[in-house]
């Protein structure tokens, strides 16, 4: 077998590499939109003309839901705020808790999966059925019920960030929890493992050196998709008033909540905008998340390689993904 290079080991310039036609299209968008997502967010202090939470200048006051102009391009808010400048902060506050939640879920979830389906036992039962409950809950109901005990509803940056961090870790944590149990109880079982059972190798380093790394494989794959997920509930838990306040950070759920009654008015500026950084944001990351779910099956790809390739091409290439759908190669 030929030795792989280095491109192909890192995994999304791999998959795009693989990917062929509309497939690599939705790659490629999820991957520009993310991309300007992530930028906007690292380096909003340097974009943004104004600050969050700024009402005036040089020049005074920027007053209330004025129209765009030379100064606001995107106009201001009816609380005097420049949109412009939410908007692009509301990307900083939206990847802090991102990255809080989904760090949160994968130790949490993966921990509790891997203990639970090795132990087995009452130990995996009493966890399966805890998380079967917390699965079943209605997610938002559950993400609001957890921000109010945490913060009350309302917060500054980081309590507020934390709050909502820790309301979407406690709905993502069964998913993630279900995903590494149901791949554990199935690795266990492998001959590896029983041989080093035989050999003597501790309990400890079985799971976490031996079963962990083969049941975690998946995981990128959810963790994408539940990152478009986590937008979208902070999103909702900011409209719905449970957020982050508006003097402490940018949250683009309330300003779209504050934008409802202005757009009664007329005033279309004050809601477009986050309204817009929701949706590009979410359809980014989803693009992502199930163009790589799609490539991860080695029946898929062969299909789409196989349509630039002779037929005698196309069965050569088909053999390793068969042997690799089986089990038998990488």
């Amino acid at each position: 077998m030929a030795k792989r290079r280095f491109s192909d080991r890192i995994p999304v310039i791999h998959q795009l590499r693989q990917s062929v036609g509309l497939q690599r299209g939705m790659l490629v968008a999820g991957l520009v939109l993310t991309a300007l997502f992530l930028f906007f967010a690292i380096f909003a202090a340097w974009i943004a003309p104004y600050g969050y939470n700024q009402l005036r200048d040089a020049q005074g006051n920027f007053g209330s839901t004025q129209p765009p102009s030379a100064e606001h391009w995107l106009g201001t808010t009816v609380g005097g705020y420049d949109v412009l400048s939410r908007t692009i902060w509301g990307a900083q506050t939206a990847i802090l808790v991102v990255i809080v939640a989904l760090a949160l879920s994968v130790v949490v979830g993966i921990l509790l999966g891997l203990v639970s389906g090795y132990l087995g036992g009452w130990v995996d039962r009493t966890l399966v059925v805890i998380a079967d409950a917390i699965y079943a809950f209605p997610t938002l109901l559950l993400a609001i019920v957890v921000a109010i005990a945490i913060s009350g509803g309302q917060s500054g940056l980081w309590p507020g960030i934390m709050a909502a961090a820790i309301s979407i870790t406690v709905v993502f944590v069964p998913q993630y929890f279900r995903v590494v149990r149901a791949e554990v109880v199935r690795i266990k079982a492998e001959a590896f493992v029983e041989s080093a059972k035989v050999i003597g190798a501790p309990t400890s380093r079985i799971m976490f050196v031996h079963v962990l790394r083969n049941a975690t494989r998946t995981l990128p794959l959810i963790v994408t998709l539940n990152a478009s997920e986590a937008i979208s509930t902070l999103a909702a838990l900011g409209f719905l008033g449970f957020g982050i306040e508006p003097s402490a950070a940018a949250e683009w759920g309330y300003d779209l909540q504050r934008s409802i009654s202005d757009v009664a008015a007329g005033i279309w500026w004050t809601a477009i905008p986050p309204g817009v950084a929701i949706v590009l944001t979410i359809l980014g990351m989803t693009l992502i998340g199930e163009s790589l779910n799609d490539l991860a099956d080695p029946r898929l790809r062969a299909r789409r390689r196989a349509v630039n390739q002779t037929p005698a091409d196309a069965v050569a290439a088909t053999e390793p993904a068969s042997r690799e759908f089986m089990g038998e190669v990488e």
